[in-house]
């Protein structure tokens, strides 16, 4: 038995500690060691190798706790109207100012700050755009309840519709994307600048040339932000993950939930 705790807890611990690294290698083992622990630890208690898997396998299915109590429960406005807002305090978002001057630092002139509230759910985007190659960048904070998270993103809209964006999301994303978007996802702890890089190797990659992006003025970068939500909800609608309600606000469906569900699982993979 002292055996058994010796090395669960030692599994454990090296897992912990793999996962404090932000390479690619060290994520997924570490991933992977706390499986493995969790394995260990139910098939020391038990003597089953059967229950050991099970007890393993019980942290793909955590995330339904919060899937069926507040996801289920969460509704949305079918349309996202942004309005100016004030941008967010430095007990919220310390690094805001920060990233704010690493942008303009790369060319980027600021454009506005806008965002929505509905009940408990708040967005905030700070826009910024680029003349020179066309590019939109933007901070992106959401709050909820208890959680909050940022991403950037920089995005280049060809003249066919196709959006060629480079993010940082953090997090399994909830929705589907419209097919017109083409993504190239970076972990969530690069800077501007890598992202920024990484942007136009994606448009080199693609032959994405300066005759074929749109040019935008400060009115519409806003404006296709906007369209980009609505299109996004009619899309996701369309699709069977939202589902209208009687007064007008949407709602996850249950393939919804079986979808956010399978990008947790997708996340788990690509950590």
């Amino acid at each position: 038995m002292l055996f058994g705790l010796l090395m669960t807890l030692g599994v454990f611990v090296l897992s912990i500690a793999l996962r404090s690294y932000q390479t690619s290698f060290a994520q997924k083992a570490g991933a992977l060691g706390i499986l493995i622990a969790s394995f260990l630890a139910v098939y020391f208690i038990s003597g089953s190798f059967i229950w050991g898997i099970v007890g393993a396998l019980s942290w793909l299915f955590l995330p339904w706790l919060e899937i069926l109590t507040r996801i289920r429960a969460l509704r949305l406005p079918k349309e996202k109207r942004l309005r100016p807002k004030s941008p967010p305090s430095s007990d919220v978002f310390p690094t805001f100012n920060e990233i704010s001057h690493e942008i303009e630092s790369e060319g980027f002139a600021h454009v506005t700050d806008a965002g929505w509230d509905w009940e408990d759910y708040r967005q905030f985007f700070r826009l910024y755009y680029k003349e020179e190659d066309r590019s939109q960048a933007t901070i992106c904070l959401n709050e909820q309840h208890d959680l909050s998270f940022y991403y950037l993103r920089i995005s280049t809209r060809a003249k066919n519709g196709v959006i060629w964006t480079t993010w940082n999301y953090p997090l399994s994303y909830g929705l589907k994307l419209t097919p017109s978007f083409r993504i190239n996802r970076q972990r969530p702890d690069q800077s501007f600048w890598q992202l920024y890089q990484s942007h136009r190797e994606f448009l080199l990659h693609n032959n994405v040339g300066a005759d074929v992006i749109d040019s935008l003025d400060e009115d519409r970068v806003q404006t296709e932000v906007e369209n980009d939500l609505r299109d996004q909800i009619a899309h996701n609608i369309k699709k069977g993950v939202l589902v209208q309600t009687s007064d007008g606000e949407v709602r996850y469906s249950w393939r919804g939930m079986v979808y956010l569900w399978c990008q947790f699982l997708l996340d788990l993979i690509r950590l």
